[in-house]
């Protein structure tokens, strides 16, 4: 009888594999590229896979959420300081598509620290709605695994926006951080409602999408090679995703308490707590979009 050796892995978050399990032969001996499955997961045993990973994920204590998804806002605000940084050019100094694809590559490392370090962001965690639609997981047990993934995000993105600001790193480009910060709060809390409500389904349906390719790959390059694309395009899109605008807007509305000139008077507390109800809505919207679709067309039953 061939022996079963299981390689493990730490707690099985979307970014890690599953343990890696392969037949060892009656006298043991050394592994080969023959003895280990090494391609990309099929795309129809994605839900599947999704399910049982996203799973383990609701199976953490509300507790262990919460820090992972303080972890979560801390990325995804390394991510928005990227995005300042190749935003704070002079004005017509790049041209906008240029200036918009650079930064929309600077944002997506925030991105790819959670997913290849493992935390819990809350947008991704929309797809947990896979999980309803397969009838393995009550609409109220995804609901109590999102809320302390939003606050950790929440809690995380602040914490480095005030360390951030401590550190003085608002004042690069002789100011031109600053203005890029004013600049990105201001449009943000400018929009609408419906209009931030439609961005958030556009934004979270690619930063799903990236998520759902990461399941697939089985190696940390082939899942920078599938989240990059789709993050950066949300990003150079100017769409409206809730745990970036945790740090982006915050970042500006800091600039407006420092007595930075030129804000938009829709920069405000308000205009942040306006567009975090519809941003957050939309991109529910947008990752159950994207899970339906899956669910429903490559396995409804998970």
């Amino acid at each position: 009888m061939p022996t079963i050796l299981a390689i493990p892995f730490r707690r099985e978050y979307p970014s890690f594999p599953r343990p890696l399990e392969v037949e060892v032969g009656r006298g043991g001996g050394r592994l080969s590229e023959a003895d280990i499955e090494i391609g990309d997961h099929p795309r129809a045993d994605l839900p599947g896979q999704a399910c049982d990973q996203l799973g383990n994920q609701m199976d953490l204590g509300a507790g262990q959420i919460l820090v992972l998804g303080f972890l979560a806002g801390v990325f995804i605000a390394f991510g928005s300081i990227a995005f300042l940084v190749v935003m704070a050019v002079p004005e017509g100094a790049v041209p906008f598509g240029i200036l918009q694809a650079a930064a929309g590559l600077a944002f997506s490392g925030g991105l790819l620290l959670v997913i290849v370090a493992g935390a819990e962001l809350f947008t991704g965690n929309t797809l947990m709605l896979g999980r309803w639609y397969a009838g393995q997981s009550p609409l109220s047990a995804i609901l109590k695994a999102w809320a302390p993934a939003w606050i950790g995000n929440l809690a995380g993105s602040i914490f480095v926006v005030a360390l951030f600001i401590a550190a003085g790193g608002h004042e690069a480009g002789e100011g031109l951080l600053a203005s890029a910060a004013l600049d990105t709060g201001g449009e943000k809390t400018a929009k609408g409602a419906g209009a931030i409500f439609a961005s958030g389904i556009l934004a979270n349906m690619l930063v799903c999408l990236a998520v759902w390719m990461t399941f697939a790959a089985r190696t940390v390059q082939g899942k920078i090679i599938a989240l990059v694309p789709p993050i950066a395009t949300f990003v150079a899109a100017g769409l409206e995703h809730s745990v970036a605008n945790m740090s982006l807007i915050p970042m500006g509305l800091a600039m407006v308490w420092l007595g930075e000139p030129g804000a938009d008077p829709a920069l405000t507390m308000g205009g942040l707590l306006v567009n975090l109800l519809w941003s957050t809505l939309g991109n529910i919207v947008g990752g159950g979009i994207i899970a339906a679709a899956y669910w429903f067309s490559y396995d409804r039953e998970a």
